[in-house]
């Protein structure tokens, strides 16, 4: 009788539309691995397209493997047996490559574990030719890949779309894995770690020796034309967090230029898929009982929203987006939100006084905020959803009371629009620490110290207690600490992870490695300083970045950047 384990297994592969190609004869066999669950890793539309796009290629076969629930790693100890791939169940060492989609940094957690069960060395430079070459792509690698660069034969700075076609090539044409990683390193949007040795000199200041033949820095490779590419659900099953829903990419990047967000940096320059292309990409799937889920750094401005919604309800389909913008909505989107039933809409004001708001860019004014409440109230929509941030740079004891009462302007109105609904639906506060992030304005800021953090908690905590129809969220204080060790740590806190992977913790891991937690959390620095992630060019200009944590300690807005086609060369990157 089959185990448990490959019962779950089949039983999940059953239930999938699956693309993945069967040619057994194919050059090339890819292991497309998520260091994460089966759930997370099937939302991801970044993953789906990678394993569809492998597929699609004549010479090419890729199989998924996850990070394994706790019933399987108990299968695993029991039996000493190797993590599989998901389609056919196959060991690591019969793939050619093994690449990783790093998409939250505290997954880095999981590797060293996911090495050892897939039976792989897990420094780089102990493998032997014999091994799969080890790949890592995602966002993590194009904010600061560094932590984990020591584990990786190879790493992709940019978008699938566009640096798929020259790694597959360069992997199909039989040459030995010395010659691919250096032929690689000299085309853009390709970091091969081992040509890169970061050299720290007694005051600390971070230099690199680059091997000739490699470039520095490696520079962010983007898809000009998103038309030119499929960015949708192609595996539906109901074991993921958005099984009902048919996802599908309206734009990718943002130009509002929220200070704190890489997205909105990392992505540049905002770009939009056409209302045609995103409706054929949906075609097929738009029916009664299906939802699709449009997907996008801000998806309400995309500008074909109203036309793609209509032409979804049109065909019976319901529509779903993850939040709103403040200043873009309308009164039409929320009402045809509230017609597919969609029960809860989020919005972000991310701080609660004018002038903190000005300081992150947010360019919202608290009357533009409770407006936009009263609007999803009055449209009969249940629940509310409110996104700040807390600990933000020039942030002070009266912006977090400022919070508490913008939170009482809002559901003051709210109770008031649904009493005459005759219902009382529920607001949630969430409230998450600020974490500084590579490539972003405020990568030069240290994050805010744990008593002050948990003083802020108390506060907010002591509000909601006493509020009817309201709950608090919180993320873990300590789990945004790990979060931004690792945003802003170098190569030697590969040691660090390998450590808290056997039971350390963060601070007592720093400690054996004598790594300076406490500078790495905290530290703001100047211009001049040398980051880990220097290693990358963006695209976006340093100097611009800089400008705009000047304005950011001077509360000053930046207004929001065009879509390419304008003209605009303001941060750089469409120059």
């Amino acid at each position: 009788m089959a185990n448990i384990y490959e019962l779950k297994r089949l039983q999940r592969l059953n239930q999938e539309q699956a693309t993945t190609s069967t040619n057994q004869a194919a050059c090339l066999r890819v292991a497309l691995v998520y260091p994460n669950t089966y759930s997370n890793a099937m939302s991801n539309l970044g993953f789906q397209g990678v394993y569809h796009w492998i597929n699609l290629h004549p010479e090419c076969v890729c199989e998924r493997i996850f990070w394994p629930d706790l019933q399987e790693q108990r299968h695993l100890q029991q039996t000493q047996g190797v993590l599989r791939s998901f389609e056919h169940n196959r060991t690591p060492a019969n793939f050619d490559v093994i690449a990783f989609s790093l998409a939250f940094e505290n997954d880095y957690l999981h590797l060293p574990a996911m090495f050892e069960m897939m039976r792989l060395p897990l420094d780089a430079h102990e493998r032997s030719a014999k091994d799969p070459l080890i790949v890592a792509g995602g966002v993590c690698t194009l904010m600061n890949p560094e932590p984990v660069a020591p584990w990786f034969d190879l790493m992709t700075i940019g978008e699938a779309e566009v640096l798929l076609p020259p790694l597959l090539e360069a992997l199909l044409e039989g040459a030995s894995r010395a010659q691919i990683l250096y032929d690689l390193a000299t085309k853009p949007g390709f970091y091969v770690p081992a040509l890169y040795t970061p050299e720290y000199a007694h005051n600390g200041v971070l230099r690199w020796e680059v091997e000739k033949q490699a470039s520095f820095p490696v520079k962010r490779q983007w898809l000009a034309d998103l038309d030119s590419s499929t960015c949708r659900s192609f595996i539906t099953t109901n074991d993921t967090a958005f099984g009902d829903m048919r996802l599908v990419e309206v734009s990718r990047g943002c130009g509002r230029g929220c200070r704190f967000c890489a997205t909105g940096f990392v992505y540049l320059p905002p770009r939009e898929r056409s209302a045609t292309t995103v409706l054929e990409q949906l075609h097929g799937d738009l029916c009664p009982g299906v939802t699709a889920g449009l997907v996008g750094a801000a998806v309400s401005d995309y500008s074909a929203l109203d036309e793609v919604a209509k032409h979804v309800c049109s065909a019976g389909a319901a529509v779903s987006v993850a939040s709103l913008r403040v200043d873009s909505m309308s009164r039409e989107q929320v009402e045809m939100l509230r017609a597919t039933g969609q029960k809860t809409i989020a919005l972000a004001p991310e701080a609660g006084s004018q002038r903190l708001r000005d300081a992150i860019n947010k360019n919202l004014s608290t009357a533009q905020i409770v407006q936009a409440a009263q609007m999803i109230a009055a449209a009969g929509i249940p629940n509310l959803k409110l996104y700040f941030l807390f600990g933000l740079p020039t942030e002070t004891d009266a912006d977090i009371q400022a919070m508490i009462e913008l939170v009482e302007e809002v559901r003051e109105v709210w109770l008031q629009a649904q009493r005459s609904l005759g219902r009382l639906g529920e607001i949630t506060l969430s409230v998450n620490p600020f974490i500084p992030k590579a490539m972003t304005p405020f990568q030069w800021h240290g994050m805010a110290e744990l008593a002050l953090l948990k003083k802020r908690v108390a506060l907010l905590r002591q509000y909601v207690k006493g509020t009817p129809n309201m709950q608090l969220q919180v993320e873990s204080l300590k789990g945004s600490q790990l979060q931004t060790f690792l945003s802003r740590a170098d190569r030697r806190a590969a040691d660090v992870i390998r450590s808290m992977a056997q039971g350390q913790n963060l601070k007592g891991a720093c400690r054996t490695h004598e790594i300076n937690l406490d500078a790495i959390l905290y530290q703001s620095y100047p211009f001049e300083h040398n980051f880990p992630w220097d290693i990358i060019d963006s695209g976006v200009a340093r100097t611009y970045l800089w400008r705009e944590y000047q304005a950011a300690l001077g509360h000053l807005l930046t207004p929001a950047c065009s879509l390419p086609s304008s003209g605009c060369t303001r941060c750089g990157v469409c120059a």
